[in-house]
């Protein structure tokens, strides 16, 4: 469409392809779907209207910061929104199935046990620091390369976009909610005793007197979404970060990919993924980071940033 770049194609045909979903197979328990599927139609509206008013008046400041931003709220919306959904095709979570899995190909539980073989308090507060660091990686590698070059903002925030946005729909039809688990009473979960350790597993003291133990499990209490463990997002859109460390900001890459290592190990030591969702994140940014700077070049540049 005119004055349409990737992130805009993205963005909606995401849109539009949950919207047919919510619309499709609702079924009689999803009593919001007539907010859900309004919500939907007006977010393929106001952008359209968004993109056009900034292209016909590309001296309006607030036009063109809006039509460059508007991604990044939309995140806070779709996120909770496939724990509405994930039930849609999938008749409660697929955790007996992935703790299994990991019993077989460990023989024990790393996203159970690892932070029982390694209570300090010292390297809990690591581990939750660098799971915390996801959040600046986004903020800070974007405000970095905002006021670097707005083309090379663009250029990340389209291809973080399309990562996110992939990820958000695999959680639809594949809701895993994660080691966590064993601690929430979900419907429609039987957990295999057999895979589960046999010793007290509740994070030891030593643990929860990290500070970013407590601040992760403010997170969680108040915007985390059941089922939304596999792929990891937070493996995913790390490394996508440190991609663009590595292609913009290489003064910092090294520290940067530093700390996406720890976060790799930190979402499997704090009891948010499996193992499997931490490998299936790696492949998911090695496939789809390649594949949206391919769509973002061919699908052209903002012409004004």
């Amino acid at each position: 469409m005119k004055n349409y770049t990737f992130v805009d194609y993205a963005t909606q045909v995401y849109i539009a392809f949950v919207g047919l979903i919510v619309l499709g197979f609702h079924g009689a328990h999803l009593a919001v779907w007539p907010w859900l599927l309004l919500a939907h139609g007006l977010g393929l509206g106001l952008i359209h209207g968004l993109i056009q008013l900034a292209a016909r008046f590309p001296a309006n400041r607030l036009f063109d910061f809006l039509r460059h931003y508007y991604p990044i709220p939309l995140y806070l919306g779709f996120y909770p929104e496939t724990e509405l959904l994930n039930q849609l095709f999938v008749h409660g979570y697929l955790d007996a199935h992935f703790l299994r899995l990991e019993h077989w190909l460990f023989g024990w539980q790393p996203g159970l046990e690892l932070m029982l073989r390694f209570p300090a308090t010292w390297l809990a507060e690591v581990f939750y620091a660098a799971y915390f660091s996801f959040y600046l990686m986004i903020a800070g590698v974007g405000l970095a390369l905002l006021l670097r070059d707005r083309r090379q903002f663009a250029h990340f925030i389209s291809v973080v976009s399309f990562v996110l946005y992939a990820c958000y729909a695999i959680y639809i039809f594949l809701p895993v909610v994660g080691p966590r688990i064993v601690d929430l009473n979900l419907p429609g979960l039987a957990l295999p005793p057999a895979a589960l350790p046999t010793t007290n597993y509740d994070p030891p003291e030593s643990v929860q007197l990290a500070v970013f133990f407590r601040l992760m499990g403010w997170f969680y209490q108040h915007f985390e979404s059941a089922g939304a463990a596999f792929p990891s997002s937070h493996v995913a859109v790390a490394i996508c970060t440190v991609y663009f460390s590595f292609r913009y900001l290489p003064r910092i890459r090294h520290i940067h990919l530093l700390l996406s290592l720890l976060l790799c190990v930190a979402t499997v030591y704090g009891r948010y993924h499996y193992v499997v969702d931490v490998a299936a994140g790696v492949l998911t940014a090695a496939a789809l980071i390649p594949l949206g700077n391919w769509l973002y070049f061919k699908f052209g540049e903002p012409e004004s940033v």
